[in-house]
């Protein structure tokens, strides 16, 4: 395997679970059995409640906090939105933006990520970007032309610059949460045209050295067989990440294959 020694990551993102006690006793949990993980970047993603508290479990851990989500506006009059500031403060490193859950029950837009994104950056957060298109899109075979159009209202307005602080995450709308996961094959297919586009709009330097994550009923069975893949350098983790024997396997499992990344 030949791939580029870009550093795998997986990220958890607990989504709507985990009481403050819940959210404590798990990254308690993880603190413990992931305090020995190389060549890998972890990051958890609480729900805000529990921002603080896992943050200062955290202080002395490898493991890196993320928020699932932020607003454009450093502060105002925007009730039950959260900013970047506010994240930062809290301990965060990272913050999901544009995940599909967001796009579908929340009216995201193409337009909306992008001013988050940029929100991001300006507060110092490594925003992990969604992309990723529904079953109806991939069987009438508008995948990429969907996964093109995310991306270019995404980044339209963006320099190289800025694009080497992010992240991407493919995270195919059909296999959130579904139990149903795209073949290695498949998500290298996206992946690599991700990739491209990239190449295509920031240069080569951009494009071998961004990192892009898959995202969708990611387990300890299969992370390995996704993570081989010259393309895929992670994943975002939904339901395993609420589990510390699931979550912890899964990482393990991600720092066995990092080597043949190039990650000695």
């Amino acid at each position: 395997m030949n791939a580029p020694a870009r550093k795998t990551m997986i990220a958890g993102n607990w989504k709507l679970n985990k009481t403050i006690r819940e959210a404590i006793e798990l990254v308690t949990l993880l603190k413990r059995r992931l305090c020995d993980v190389e060549n890998t970047d972890v990051v958890v993603c609480p729900p805000y409640t529990a921002i603080s508290d896992v943050g200062e479990i955290l202080a002395e851990s490898e493991i890196k906090l993320g928020g699932q989500d932020l607003y454009w506006e450093d502060k105002g009059a925007f009730t039950g939105e959260i900013s970047g500031a506010m994240l930062k403060e809290a301990g965060a490193n990272f913050v999901i933006v544009g995940h599909s859950e967001r796009r579908q029950f929340f009216n995201e837009t193409n337009e909306t990520v992008n001013k988050k994104i940029k929100a991001a950056l300006k507060n110092s957060l490594t925003p992990i970007v969604c992309i990723g298109e529904t079953l109806e899109e991939r069987e009438g075979g508008r995948t990429f032309q969907v996964i093109g159009a995310q991306f270019k209202g995404a980044f339209g307005n963006f320099s190289r610059e800025e694009m080497k602080k992010v992240i991407l995450a493919y995270e195919p709308v059909w296999a959130i949460g579904t139990g149903k996961v795209a073949t290695p094959q498949q998500a290298q297919e996206v992946h690599a045209f991700i990739r491209k586009e990239l190449w295509n709009a920031f240069g080569e330097a951009v494009a071998s050295g961004l990192r892009i994550l898959y995202g969708g009923s990611v387990k300890p069975g299969n992370i390995s067989d996704l993570i081989k893949e010259v393309d895929i350098d992670g994943a975002l983790v939904g339901g395993a990440s609420l589990e510390a024997d699931q979550f912890s396997e899964l990482v393990k499992q991600a720092m066995v294959i990092a080597p043949l990344r190039g990650l000695e």
